[in-house]
């Protein structure tokens, strides 16, 4: 993101413009505008805990729609998205088959991509994380989600706010 704020910032923007750069970091209107809401903040640490609870409390609808937002792991992405930053550890010639086969076996019992927070991991451990969360049953694997997604939103939200 070419947006890099200090705290007062966050503060003192209006909160449409606020909201528009939180839904960045996730897709969900309800989760940027509380935390638009919950101005002023005294630190970055006071704006990722509201930001943790938000994400925490996220509903099941809230995180399948945020889902639509992120793409495959390993797929390619545009060099100057988010998500390319994050998955940057990940191979995508030398695992792209393997990542392929095992995002379709996960969509096909979950119904939804395999989301993680993939920033630092590399391609093997992630598909190593994949296999393992293929285990678990819908409703434990849409909560394991939940978190992922509130890590993602965490990382994009300390790259925002210095």
């Amino acid at each position: 993101m070419e947006n890099n704020f200090h705290i007062a910032e966050v503060n003192g923007l209006g909160a449409d413009r606020l909201a528009g750069l939180f839904g960045q970091c996730v897709a969900v209107d309800r989760w940027a505008r509380e935390l638009v809401d919950g101005r002023p903040y005294a630190g970055l640490d006071e704006l990722l805990t509201r930001a943790d609870e938000l994400s925490a409390g996220l509903t099941d609808d809230e995180v399948e729609h945020a889902l639509g937002d992120h793409p495959r792991i390993g797929e390619r992405t545009a060099p100057d998205t988010m998500s390319a930053a994050e998955q940057s550890g990940v191979d995508a010639t030398a695992l792209a088959d393997r990542l392929l086969a095992a995002n379709l076996a996960y969509e096909q019992r979950f119904g939804h991509i395999y989301l993680v927070c993939a920033s630092g991991r590399s391609g093997e451990e992630l598909l190593a994380d994949l296999a393992e969360r293929m285990r678990n049953d819908p409703v434990t694997e849409l909560s394991v989600v939940r978190r992922e997604l509130g890590k993602i939103a965490r990382l994009r939200l300390e790259r925002m706010v210095t």
